[in-house]
Protein backbone atom coordinates (compact mmCIF):
# COMPACT_ATOMS: atom_id res chain seq x y z
CA UNK A 1 0.00 0.00 0.00
CA UNK A 2 1.37 3.44 -0.97
CA UNK A 3 4.51 4.29 -2.24
CA UNK A 4 7.26 5.81 -0.15
CA UNK A 5 7.70 9.04 1.00
CA UNK A 6 10.51 11.34 -0.38
CA UNK A 7 9.48 14.68 -0.47
CA UNK A 8 6.91 15.10 2.61
CA UNK A 9 7.65 15.19 6.06
CA UNK A 10 5.10 13.48 8.25
CA UNK A 11 5.43 16.30 10.66
CA UNK A 12 5.00 19.36 7.87
CA UNK A 13 1.46 21.01 7.18
CA UNK A 14 -0.21 19.37 4.01
CA UNK A 15 -2.61 21.02 2.50
CA UNK A 16 -6.12 19.48 2.84
CA UNK A 17 -8.08 18.42 0.24
CA UNK A 18 -11.62 20.32 0.41
CA UNK A 19 -14.83 19.86 -1.49
CA UNK A 20 -16.78 21.65 -4.06
CA UNK A 21 -20.38 22.60 -2.59
CA UNK A 22 -23.04 20.35 -4.59
CA UNK A 23 -27.08 21.37 -4.52
CA UNK A 24 -27.04 17.67 -3.75
CA UNK A 25 -25.40 14.69 -3.38
CA UNK A 26 -24.40 12.53 -6.33
CA UNK A 27 -27.14 9.94 -7.13
CA UNK A 28 -25.22 7.55 -9.60
CA UNK A 29 -22.83 4.63 -8.29
CA UNK A 30 -19.52 4.95 -7.24
CA UNK A 31 -19.33 7.46 -4.80
CA UNK A 32 -18.99 7.01 -1.00
CA UNK A 33 -20.92 9.34 1.39
CA UNK A 34 -19.76 10.45 4.73
CA UNK A 35 -21.91 12.30 7.82
CA UNK A 36 -20.50 16.12 7.83
CA UNK A 37 -19.72 16.93 11.42
CA UNK A 38 -19.91 20.78 12.45
CA UNK A 39 -15.99 21.12 14.00
CA UNK A 40 -12.81 22.17 12.69
CA UNK A 41 -10.70 20.76 10.05
CA UNK A 42 -7.46 19.01 11.77
CA UNK A 43 -4.23 17.06 10.41
CA UNK A 44 -2.85 14.73 13.38
CA UNK A 45 0.81 14.36 12.18
CA UNK A 46 3.61 11.89 14.15
CA UNK A 47 7.08 10.53 13.15
CA UNK A 48 8.03 8.56 15.71
CA UNK A 49 7.44 10.69 19.42
CA UNK A 50 7.16 14.02 17.50
CA UNK A 51 4.01 15.00 17.18
CA UNK A 52 1.78 17.56 15.42
CA UNK A 53 -1.74 19.27 15.37
CA UNK A 54 -2.73 21.83 12.48
CA UNK A 55 -5.68 23.32 11.78
CA UNK A 56 -6.97 23.32 8.03
CA UNK A 57 -4.60 26.91 7.51
CA UNK A 58 -1.64 25.48 8.65
CA UNK A 59 -1.82 27.04 12.03
CA UNK A 60 -0.24 24.62 14.89
CA UNK A 61 -2.61 23.21 17.58
CA UNK A 62 -0.66 20.71 19.30
CA UNK A 63 -0.32 22.25 22.69
CA UNK A 64 -4.29 22.95 22.71
CA UNK A 65 -5.13 19.61 22.66
CA UNK A 66 -2.50 17.46 24.90
CA UNK A 67 -5.28 14.53 24.93
CA UNK A 68 -5.49 14.35 20.94
CA UNK A 69 -1.87 14.38 20.78
CA UNK A 70 -1.43 11.76 23.41
CA UNK A 71 -3.92 9.71 21.63
CA UNK A 72 -2.50 9.84 18.17
CA UNK A 73 0.91 8.77 20.19
CA UNK A 74 -0.84 5.66 21.17
CA UNK A 75 -1.52 4.66 17.59
CA UNK A 76 0.41 1.28 17.04
CA UNK A 77 2.38 3.09 14.11
CA UNK A 78 5.68 4.98 13.99
CA UNK A 79 4.21 7.61 11.36
CA UNK A 80 1.13 8.76 10.07
CA UNK A 81 -0.99 11.34 8.87
CA UNK A 82 -4.50 11.25 9.65
CA UNK A 83 -7.11 14.02 8.18
CA UNK A 84 -10.02 14.84 10.49
CA UNK A 85 -12.95 16.91 12.11
CA UNK A 86 -12.33 18.00 15.46
CA UNK A 87 -15.43 18.06 17.37
CA UNK A 88 -17.16 19.78 20.52
CA UNK A 89 -19.75 18.22 22.75
CA UNK A 90 -21.36 19.24 25.55
CA UNK A 91 -21.11 16.83 29.09
CA UNK A 92 -24.24 14.34 27.77
CA UNK A 93 -21.92 13.36 24.30
CA UNK A 94 -23.83 15.54 22.25
CA UNK A 95 -22.75 17.21 19.56
CA UNK A 96 -22.15 21.05 19.64
CA UNK A 97 -23.63 23.18 16.51
CA UNK A 98 -20.81 25.24 16.03
CA UNK A 99 -17.66 24.29 16.71
CA UNK A 100 -14.86 22.77 19.46
CA UNK A 101 -14.32 25.90 21.56
CA UNK A 102 -17.71 25.80 22.72
CA UNK A 103 -16.85 22.71 24.46
CA UNK A 104 -15.01 24.77 27.12
CA UNK A 105 -12.71 21.81 27.84
CA UNK A 106 -10.78 18.98 26.14
CA UNK A 107 -12.36 16.24 27.63
CA UNK A 108 -15.96 17.42 25.90
CA UNK A 109 -13.97 16.98 22.51
CA UNK A 110 -13.85 13.77 19.51
CA UNK A 111 -11.42 13.49 16.86
CA UNK A 112 -13.69 11.96 13.84
CA UNK A 113 -11.05 10.41 11.90
CA UNK A 114 -11.87 10.29 8.11
CA UNK A 115 -8.65 9.68 6.21
CA UNK A 116 -5.54 8.28 5.89
CA UNK A 117 -2.16 10.54 4.11
CA UNK A 118 0.56 8.80 5.39
CA UNK A 119 1.23 5.68 7.56
CA UNK A 120 4.83 4.27 8.42
CA UNK A 121 6.58 6.11 5.72
CA UNK A 122 4.90 5.29 3.13
CA UNK A 123 2.82 8.28 1.47
CA UNK A 124 -0.59 6.57 0.18
CA UNK A 125 -2.50 9.81 -1.28
CA UNK A 126 -1.97 8.00 -4.54
CA UNK A 127 -4.50 4.98 -3.04
CA UNK A 128 -7.99 4.83 -3.91
CA UNK A 129 -9.94 6.46 -0.57
CA UNK A 130 -11.53 3.12 0.17
CA UNK A 131 -8.59 1.32 0.73
CA UNK A 132 -7.27 4.62 2.84
CA UNK A 133 -10.66 4.24 4.65
CA UNK A 134 -9.97 0.48 5.24
CA UNK A 135 -6.20 1.28 5.82
CA UNK A 136 -7.48 3.74 8.65
CA UNK A 137 -10.72 1.47 10.14
CA UNK A 138 -7.84 -0.49 10.90
CA UNK A 139 -5.74 1.56 12.36
CA UNK A 140 -7.89 3.21 14.79
CA UNK A 141 -9.71 0.21 15.70
CA UNK A 142 -7.93 -0.21 19.41
CA UNK A 143 -7.86 3.82 19.50
CA UNK A 144 -8.62 5.65 23.07
CA UNK A 145 -12.34 7.29 22.75
CA UNK A 146 -11.30 10.33 21.87
CA UNK A 147 -10.45 9.15 18.36
CA UNK A 148 -13.32 8.08 16.18
CA UNK A 149 -13.62 6.49 12.65
CA UNK A 150 -16.18 8.43 10.81
CA UNK A 151 -17.80 5.60 8.34
CA UNK A 152 -18.92 6.00 4.85
CA UNK A 153 -21.93 4.67 3.15
CA UNK A 154 -22.33 3.44 -0.38
CA UNK A 155 -25.78 3.55 -0.36
CA UNK A 156 -28.13 6.06 -2.49
CA UNK A 157 -26.45 9.43 -1.87
CA UNK A 158 -29.91 11.60 -1.28
CA UNK A 159 -31.22 8.71 1.69
CA UNK A 160 -27.81 9.54 2.94
CA UNK A 161 -28.02 12.99 3.26
CA UNK A 162 -31.79 13.42 4.46
CA UNK A 163 -30.75 10.90 7.40
CA UNK A 164 -27.70 13.23 8.34
CA UNK A 165 -30.04 16.61 7.82
CA UNK A 166 -32.44 14.62 9.97
CA UNK A 167 -30.01 13.82 12.92
CA UNK A 168 -28.61 17.38 12.90
CA UNK A 169 -25.61 16.97 10.88
CA UNK A 170 -23.96 19.73 8.62
CA UNK A 171 -25.20 17.29 5.92
CA UNK A 172 -22.64 15.15 4.11
CA UNK A 173 -19.50 14.82 1.46
CA UNK A 174 -19.54 12.66 -0.95
CA UNK A 175 -16.42 11.70 -2.22
CA UNK A 176 -15.86 9.31 -5.37
CA UNK A 177 -14.78 5.81 -5.41
CA UNK A 178 -11.12 5.18 -6.75
CA UNK A 179 -9.74 8.51 -5.94
CA UNK A 180 -6.73 9.68 -4.88
CA UNK A 181 -6.39 12.49 -2.12
CA UNK A 182 -5.58 15.83 -3.92
CA UNK A 183 -4.70 18.98 -1.47
CA UNK A 184 -6.68 22.12 -2.85
CA UNK A 185 -10.49 22.41 -3.73
CA UNK A 186 -11.54 18.71 -5.68
CA UNK A 187 -14.48 17.79 -7.49
CA UNK A 188 -13.72 14.05 -6.10
CA UNK A 189 -15.38 15.16 -2.85
CA UNK A 190 -18.49 16.67 -3.15
CA UNK A 191 -20.40 18.69 0.24
CA UNK A 192 -23.96 18.98 -0.04
CA UNK A 193 -25.11 21.01 3.08
CA UNK A 194 -28.13 21.14 4.74
CA UNK A 195 -30.51 23.90 4.56
CA UNK A 196 -31.16 26.13 7.14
Amino acid sequence: MGSPISTVSPLAFIEPCLPWVALQPPSEEGWLHEVKHPGHRLMACRAGDNLRLFAQHGEDWTERFPALVEAVRLLPVKSCIIDGELVGCDENGNILRDSADEAGAEDNVSYYAFDLIEVNGFDVRRDPIEDRKRGLAHLLRKAPDIMRFNPHFEREGEAVFREACRMGFDGVVSKRRGSPYLSGRCTNWLFSRKLD
